[in-house]
């Protein structure tokens, strides 16, 4: 999933050669997941239909301040589609819009929405090579710069004229990873590296039989999800399971059993600044897994049973520069409980749900939890759905990152 997918996107597209690139432009937005609506100054239509673009996008072009139908003037609010965008892509900017964008002569829709904008601004100049270099065009862009807009640098190649150099607007791939690059920057969690476990895992009886617990791993997936939504790099090391990451920023690694899952979390351990830990790992394995499918004969069968490593308690030990997070199911003495897990395994933060309360725990949708900090500050949360526990889960941890 890009970091664009749900964003509200609206592209300004100027009377420029380059406005053909603006379909693909056009879908490579809606790929992404975004919500795509476009203004087009009027001269604009010269180089590309609305017809188009209205079809890519799913939403009419506007391109003046009133449509005539009928006799009846339609009036279009350029402050509202200013406020609807989270962001504003000017693409083509020709010299001529970077101008008036810069001195705030709205004497067309785009500008006027331009100047109602309150979201980031990005602007891809397209135009001749001398066009590009007179000192007018660079006061435009140096003054657009200096009141926040974002510029997606012209490129150098064969412009319309015939000359070679720069002017060429961004491909618009170059103008998606830009715009991506840029917003990823501006996340809270971008440069970090956030290790997340999910799942159960599963101790083999026989080559057909296991010890499981009934854990799905949707607390891991959203937490992994929303870590990187919030821009992190996250590693995802899961037990069985039939969840699927949302988000192109997460590594998945499956495991099946106790010990892989403390093999991998070691491997990646180091190298992270978040760790949480939501797994439900098995506490108890077979000692000696059979070879073979074990033959139903006797009424019973005996199993004896030996600890698995202690995941937590063994990075907790190691725990040097990173936040680490474990989870405590519990059903009696709850807080109790979770407060010597805090302390033992040398948590920053235990995420304490209880099997009693109603619609918490496995195999669900939602969750009830009390996160507990180091300085065993307690806060309780009511029950919500998993995403949105995962939501307070980071919110806790960013205080901490940030404190």
């Amino acid at each position: 999933m890009s970091v664009l997918s749900g964003k509200h996107i609206l592209l300004g597209i100027t009377a420029g050669i380059a406005a053909y690139k603006t379909a693909a432009l056009v879908r490579l937005f809606i790929k992404a997941g975004a919500h795509v609506r476009v203004i087009m100054t009027p001269a604009a239509k010269e180089f590309i239909t609305p017809l188009t673009l209205s079809t890519l996008s799913k939403n009419p072009v506007i391109s003046s301040f009133t449509d005539d139908t009928d006799d009846n003037a339609v009036w279009n609010n350029h402050v509202e589609l200013g406020l609807w965008a989270d962001l504003f892509v000017v693409a083509p900017a020709t010299a001529n819009t970077l101008s008036k964008m810069a001195s705030g002569n709205s004497d067309n829709f785009l500008v006027a929405t331009y100047l109602s904008a309150k979201c980031p601004v990005y602007f891809a100049p397209a135009m001749d090579l001398d066009m590009h270099k007179h000192p007018t065009t660079k006061t435009s862009i140096e003054t657009l710069k200096s009141i926040g807009n974002n510029l997606i640098p012209a490129t150098s190649g064969e412009l319309a004229s015939g000359l070679v150099g720069e002017g060429r607007m961004a491909e618009p791939e170059a103008i998606l990873e830009h715009i991506e690059l840029h917003v990823l920057g501006q996340l809270p969690l971008y440069g970090k590296r956030v290790l997340v476990t999910a799942g159960p895992t599963y101790e083999a009886i026989d080559p057909v039989r296991f010890i499981g617990n009934h854990s799905s791993g949707l607390m891991g997936f959203e937490i992994a999800n929303y870590a990187a939504q919030l821009g992190a790099e996250v590693v995802l090391i899961t037990g069985p399971t039939h969840l699927k990451a949302k988000n192109s920023r997460i590594k998945i690694v499956p495991v099946m059993s106790a010990d892989e899952m403390y093999t991998q979390v070691h491997a990646y351990f180091d190298a992270v600044d978040v760790a949480i830990a939501s797994a439900a790992v098995a506490d108890y394995k077979p000692k000696n897994a059979a070879p073979s499918k074990i033959k139903k004969s006797a009424s019973t069968l005996s199993l004896e049973l030996e600890k698995t490593k202690d995941i937590l308690a063994s990075i907790g030990a190691l725990k040097s520069h990173q936040l680490l997070v474990g989870f405590a199911l519990e059903t009696n003495d709850e807080v109790a409980n979770a407060i010597k897990k805090l302390k033992s395994k040398n948590l920053d933060l235990i995420v304490l749900n209880s099997l009693n309360d109603k619609g918490a725990g496995f195999g669900g949708k939602s969750n009830k939890v009390t996160l507990i900090d180091k300085n065993l500050v307690q806060t309780e949360f009511p029950l919500k759905s998993k995403a949105d526990v995962a939501k307070d889960i980071m919110n806790e941890l960013l205080k901490q990152i940030n404190a």
